[in-house]
């Protein structure tokens, strides 16, 4: 039998009408005995046979007209009920119209009785079906015992998908809540149990498999000690995504997904305060350089929401171009205001043609070379693309009178060990010096932001798809050193950032993000073995390889010279940082173009002499340019 009702398909729907209209004739025989006192011999007087065919037929009218059979009775919920509902008040409208024109062939008290009588009839039988399906599908013991943290919306949702999902025998065997008004309280036939007191005991009495988190209200250090205490007992986290990522308002439950070691990083979103960033973007001209990129790809995402006249997506990487262009333009009809521009941000004349062709108002700039290792391998690269890309882009727009440059760097570039951070900490002086000296001739010429963060979750080439990978494989997971650290942020908050600084950058600025605090990265590889379900050194081991050319242990926001200046957000500061006149700049660029164009043998240590003469603060590390120090 209980194979049966496991693979027992949907019942047709005539089957369903027929089961209907029999409950409206029972209820119309139970409203004749119950009025009449079971008095059967009177049921005669009252043509009892005529009564329950109007009353029978009308429910027929009432079922077709509101389609109270169109729901899968093992699913009834609340938008079946009401259709019940409604074919019941519709059969008592029928059966009072008819009394009134036939006058009193069905009397009005019988006709109320007999809906009382149906309604709840109809709705109770369709509730024990859903009951009876429920109960068969996790008898004789449940394969998967889980447990939802969150008795909010979403954790009824989330109990409701997972009881109505056939596919899988799953039992919802409690709910967490920190809430104390919630806790003792049942909810959709479950307990709602304290989170911190009485985790234990339901581990110990159900043994549940995996723990689903249902609820947006949770700061990033409780859903640490959540997935912490979770992990001590070998039990699985998964979550519910947010109600704004819900597939077309809807959630489904292939939506929930394992707990992703993003969502235990760092500290709770920072929420910067962009009521001002409409304002500035609104019906301007946006060229976003790095478009294909990590950063620029998300900025993009966020400037198309502000109403701009125009965007142009700037990038070396054509299938990049491709992929974000196709993305924004299934999601928002844009026409002719998103135009995709395949340059190479070095490329002077191309740079310039842009500039002229769309005169743009606003420039953020992403295109940049990141990887130290790699970099530091190809110094030429490093410099044509971060420096003199940069310095294309930083006098184009001031010859085409753009109103503001905000330019991205990074942690990097705070002490430079590296000829990557070497070369960012340059396209920054670069920029700032420009702004200082404009601003002397100028008060009106184009203003010159710089934002600076550390590492983003998610980017391309960063370490936490790199660790993914290697899991996948099997391992081994490859760390360069036991107490390197680093800090992150995401995607999006980093974007958020950088909106928000060219809304309140007046020129010369380089704002610093609180980063909150650092993560050691051998730390999170092993949490990321244990999210897996898998165990360091048995399943996947660590290997430790040195750190790489360039490579610092710690990042740095500041370097030992700098100090900060508050802004009106508490977790954004200035960075006071040593300023250099644009003429020694602009000279030192001069000779880095210089070199460039020789291309011979010492080019590489050529390049980097000169940055570390104007860069004082730049010490190569673990690298082959120690001896130019």
């Amino acid at each position: 039998m209980l194979n049966k009702f496991k693979t027992l398909n949907v019942l047709p729907r005539w089957i369903i009408v027929m089961i209907d209209l029999t409950i409206f004739s029972l209820s119309a025989l139970v409203a004749y005995l119950l009025r009449l006192n079971f008095q059967v011999d009177q049921l005669y007087e009252f043509d009892f046979l005529r009564g329950i065919t109007v009353y029978t037929v009308a429910g027929l009218m009432a079922s077709l007209i509101t389609r109270s059979f169109a729901g899968i009775i093992r699913y009834t919920g609340i938008q079946d009920t009401l259709r019940v509902l409604y074919a019941n008040l519709t059969t008592l409208f029928i059966v009072f119209t008819i009394n009134y024109l036939s006058e009193n062939t069905f009397p009005y008290s019988i006709a109320l009785i007999a809906f009382l009588v149906s309604l709840v009839i109809s709705i109770s039988y369709r509730l024990l079906v859903k009951e009876l399906f429920a109960f068969y599908r996790t008898v004789p013991k449940a394969q998967k015992r889980v447990l939802i943290f969150g008795a909010g919306r979403s954790g009824m949702i989330t109990k409701q998908l997972i009881d109505n999902d056939t596919k899988q025998n799953v039992k919802v065997v409690g709910f967490l809540e920190d809430n104390a008004r919630k806790i003792g309280n049942v909810m959709a036939g479950v307990k709602i149990h304290s989170a911190v007191n009485d985790f234990e005991k339901l581990i110990l009495k159900h043994s549940p498999s995996e723990l689903i988190i249902a609820t947006s209200n949770m700061t990033v250090e409780r859903k640490n000690e959540v997935v912490d205490r979770c992990l001590e007992f070998g039990i699985k986290v998964s979550t519910v995504p947010s109600t704004d990522k819900w597939i077309g308002g809807e959630f489904d439950i292939n939506q929930i997904q394992e707990v992703k070691i993003e969502d235990l990083l760092g500290r709770n979103t920072i929420q910067l305060k962009n009521k001002f960033i409409a304002q500035e973007l609104n019906n301007k001209c946006v060229l976003i350089t790095g478009a294909a990129g990590s950063i620029g790809s998300e900025i993009v995402r966020q400037v198309i929401g502000y109403n701009p006249a125009k965007v142009i997506l700037l990038d070396q990487s054509e299938t990049g171009l491709f992929e974000i262009e196709n993305e924004i333009r299934a999601i928002k009809k844009l026409d002719e205001r998103l135009v995709s521009y395949v340059a190479d941000v070095s490329n002077a004349s191309r740079v310039r043609d842009c500039f002229a062709t769309y005169k743009p108002n606003i420039v953020f700039h992403a295109a940049a070379y990141k990887h130290v290792p790699m970099m530091e391998n190809n110094v030429a690269e490093a410099v044509n693309c971060n420096i003199i890309g940069t310095k294309n882009l930083a006098d184009h727009s001031v010859e085409f009178e753009v109103d503001k440059f905000v330019m991205i760097s990074t942690d990097k570039a705070v002490n430079p060990t590296s000829v990557m951070g070497a070369t960012k900490r340059m396209a920054e002086v670069y920029v700032q010096s420009l702004n200082e000296f404009l601003r002397e001739i100028d008060s009106g010429a184009t203003k010159f932001i710089t934002t600076r963060f550390g590492n983003v979750l998610g980017s391309n080439g960063s370490v936490i798809p790199i660790f993914k990978r290697q899991i996948q494989n099997g391992g081994p997971i490859t760390v360069t050193h036991p107490d390197i650290t680093r800090y992150f942020m995401t995607i999006p908050e980093a974007c958020s950032l950088v909106l928000e600084a060219e809304t309140m950058g007046k020129g010369g600025e380089i704002f610093v993000f609180d980063m909150g605090r650092s993560v050691k990265i051998v730390d999170l590889a092993k949490r990321m073995i244990q999210l897996s379900g898998l165990e360091e050194g048995r399943d996947i081991e660590i290997v430790f390889t040195g750190l790489r050319p360039g490579e610092k242990l710690y990042e740095e926001l500041l370097d030992d010279a700098e100090n900060n200046l508050a802004t009106h957000h508490p977790k954004i500061m200035i960075a006071q940082t040593r300023r250099v006149e644009f003429s020694t700049i602009k000279s030192t660029t001069d000779s880095l173009l210089d070199i460039l164009a020789t291309r011979d043998l010492d080019q590489e240590h050529a390049l980097v002499r000169t940055l570390k003469g104007i860069l004082v603060e730049y010490k190569s590390k673990a690298s082959k340019f120690e001896t130019l120090d």
